[in-house]
C-alpha cells in the first residue's frame, strides 16, 4: 500500500502559496481512490492549518522538517524531536556574535506554541516577528520571558549572507544539530536559516509513519534540500521542475513545475485519475 508524502513550498503549492483549483480537485479524486496522502514541511501546523484543511489530509503530518509529527485523530503531537538548553547556549552565542536577532520558536504545556526573541534590530527582523505574530497567529515575545520548562522546536532568523552562512557552519559542525539556509524571497539580499535537531527530519518521520500506519512504499514530492533526507527514505521520490539541481539529481525523475500543477498532473497520470 502506497503512501503519498508532499512538501508544500515550492512543491504542492503554486508561487502564491496557494493550493490551486486544479490540485484541491486532484486531492479530492485521490481521497475516492482511498489513495493515501499527507504533508512533510518545514512549516508549523499553525502555518500549515489553513492549507491542509478540507483538503483531505487526515493522517498525521510532519512539520518543522520532521520536529514534530501532528496525529489529527488525536488533536495532539504523536512525536516531538525537540532541541536541549545546552544545544541551544552556543547556537546564541553564534547569532549575538554576527549581529543577528533569532528566533526561538516553542512547545509548550497543552500544545500551546509561541516565539522568543532578542532585541531586534533591523527592519527585517521586525517585518519577520510581525509576519509571525500577524499572519501565523503566534504570540512573539522576549526572550527573557522565555520559560525555563520550555520545549524548544527550531531556531530561525534572517540576516545578511556572510552571518547567516556563519552560524549555518557553526551549526553544520554540531553533529546533533542541522541547518537549512536559503535566501529569502521578500529581498534577494538576505538569507535564512532553520536550525534543529539532526534526529528531527522528515526522513526519519516519514519512516515513522511507514512503521507505525503500515505502508509498503512512500512516494515523496520535494524541490528543496529539506528534502533529502525523505528522498533517500522513499522508494520513488519526484522533483518538480523549479527544484535545485541537485534536488532534481537526486529525484527518481524530474516532473512539472510547481506553478503549472506539475504534481497534480503527474498524480492524475500515475494513479488514472
Amino acid at each position: 500500500m502506497d503512501l503519498i508524502v508532499f512538501d508544500l513550498d515550492g512543491t504542492l503549492l503554486n508561487r502564491d502559496s496557494k493550493v490551486s483549483t486544479f490540485t484541491h480537485d486532484t486531492l479530492a479524486r485521490l481521497q475516492e481512490r482511498d489513495i493515501a496522502y499527507t504533508v512533510a514541511t518545514g512549516r508549523t501546523l499553525h502555518a500549515a492549518r489553513d492549507l491542509l484543511h478540507d483538503r483531505g489530509f487526515n493522517l498525521p503530518q510532519i512539520f518543522k522538517n520532521g520536529v514534530v509529527i501532528w496525529d489529527p485523530s488525536r488533536g495532539d503531537y504523536s512525536h516531538r524531536y525537540l532541541l536541549e538548553a545546552s544545544q541551544i547556549d552556543p547556537i546564541l552565542r553564534a547569532f549575538q556574535g554576527v549581529g543577528i536577532a533569532p528566533f526561538i520558536f516553542t512547545l509548550e504545556a497543552g500544545g500551546q506554541h509561541a516565539v522568543y526573541h532578542p532585541t531586534l534590530t533591523t527592519e527585517a527582523e521586525r517585518r519577520l516577528a510581525d509576519v509571525i505574530q500577524r499572519e501565523r497567529g503566534l504570540p512573539v515575545l522576549p526572550l527573557s520571558a522565555l520559560p525555563e520548562d520550555a520545549g524548544i522546536t527550531n531556531v530561525s532568523a534572517l540576516g545578511v549572507r556572510s552571518g547567516i552562512q556563519a552560524v549555518t557552519d557553526h551549526a553544520h559542525n554540531t553533529p546533533e544539530l542541522i541547518a537549512y539556509m536559503g535566501r529569502a524571497i521578500e529581498d534577494k539580499e538576505l538569507c535564512w536559516v532553520d536550525i534543529h535537531r539532526s534526529d528531527g527530519s522528515k526522513g526519519g518521520a516519514v519512516s515513522v509513519l511507514r512503521r507505525d500506519l503500515g505502508f509498503s512504499r512512500v512516494i515523496c514530492f520535494g524541490d528543496s534540500d529539506n528534502d533529502l533526507s525523505m528522498f533517500a527514505e522513499a522508494d520513488e521520490s519526484y522533483a518538480p521542475e523549479n527544484a535545485r539541481e541537485d534536488i532534481r539529481n537526486a529525484a527518481t525523475a524530474v516532473i512539472g513545475h510547481h506553478d503549472e500543477d506539475g504534481i497534480a498532473r503527474f498524480l492524475r497520470e500515475r494513479f488514472d485519475l
